[in-house]
């Protein structure tokens, strides 16, 4: 196998002329030179010089050789390119879990923004409910995790992830079109506590923060409907089936039911970017997550 290295001796000895100069263009004896030619020479298996005294010229296996050099040389240096441009966080791929609304929020204009500002940063995303993207991230399937806070990671984990506060919602009541109470401008959670209930799947982080302010107001919701897309929720609600909490950003622009704030007992979403301690400074990830803080700041 032709060793790389020994190219760059045969290249300086074709653009320089001597063994001499191509020596002092790589701060090497002429001595060191001949010696790394000759071994180029075993490898390639042929004659690439020819001596007239003093002097030494290219055969054309040589000047062949030669020609590969610059385009082997050539990829090296570009190989070592990229490579420190990944290591300033220029070049890379970071994958980003997500639940959909965070993904419309802030991941979708993080993409935008990095393709000015990093073109060569490419983000890979996943939908992904909040508590699954936790462990797609503890478990090494993504790089980031956009992720709230409720019970569960209140306590877990907190030696193996560095977190971001990202943005805060509420959660906001979703009423039948025709719900005796769509003439309010704002509902308190005691006024629908008797209604039939929409919500998420159990688990589901979003389901845990509305049951914290159920028992808090003081009843357990009859849920007849379950869904983790909020889409569905609503979609069900306008259908005349119940009443549900969704976060605010979560809620359809076209949704053909009546959303009223809360005016007690406001559940609220806590959402935050998580990567894995011990990489929150990689060059790449810090770029993307600058990026997420910069888009949350915006909002």
């Amino acid at each position: 196998m032709i060793d790389p290295r020994r190219l760059t001796v045969l290249r300086a000895l074709a653009d320089h002329g001597t063994v001499r100069a191509a020596a002092e263009t790589l701060y090497l004896t002429p001595s060191a030179v001949s010696q790394q030619l000759t071994a180029l020479e075993q490898e390639a298996g042929q004659a690439l010089l020819t001596r007239r005294g003093r002097r030494v010229e290219l055969t054309a296996a040589g000047e062949l050789l030669a020609e590969h050099a610059k385009v082997v040389l050539a990829e090296v240096e570009r190989a070592e390119a990229s490579m420190a441009a990944h290591a300033t966080g220029a070049v890379g791929r970071v994958g980003v879990a997500s639940f959909a609304s965070a993904i419309t929020r802030v991941v979708a204009p993080c993409i935008t923004a990095l393709r000015s500002t990093a073109p060569g940063v490419t983000v890979l995303v996943r939908d992904a409910e909040a508590h699954d993207s936790l462990l797609l991230l503890l478990s090494g399937e993504t790089d980031v995790a956009i992720s709230m806070e409720y019970g569960a990671t209140a306590q877990s984990d907190e030696h193996r992830l560095t977190r971001y506060p990202l943005y805060t919602e509420p959660f906001d009541a979703v009423l039948p079109p025709h719900h005796p109470l769509c003439g309010r401008t704002s509902v308190g959670l005691a006024d629908i506590g008797e209604s039939d209930w929409i919500a998420p799947l159990p688990g589901n982080p979003c389901r845990e923060v509305a049951q914290t302010c159920f028992a808090d107001a003081g009843f357990a919701p009859r849920i007849t409907h379950t869904s983790d897309d909020f889409h569905a929720v609503v979609a069900l609600v306008a259908a005349g089936t119940g009443v549900a909490l969704v976060p605010r950003s979560a809620i359809p622009a076209e949704h053909g039911a009546a959303v009223r704030p809360l005016h007690e007992r406001i559940p609220t979403r806590r959402v935050f970017a998580a990567v894995r301690r011990g990489r929150e400074e990689h060059p790449l990830l810090r770029r993307v997550l600058d990026t997420l803080l910069g888009c949350s700041e915006e909002l």
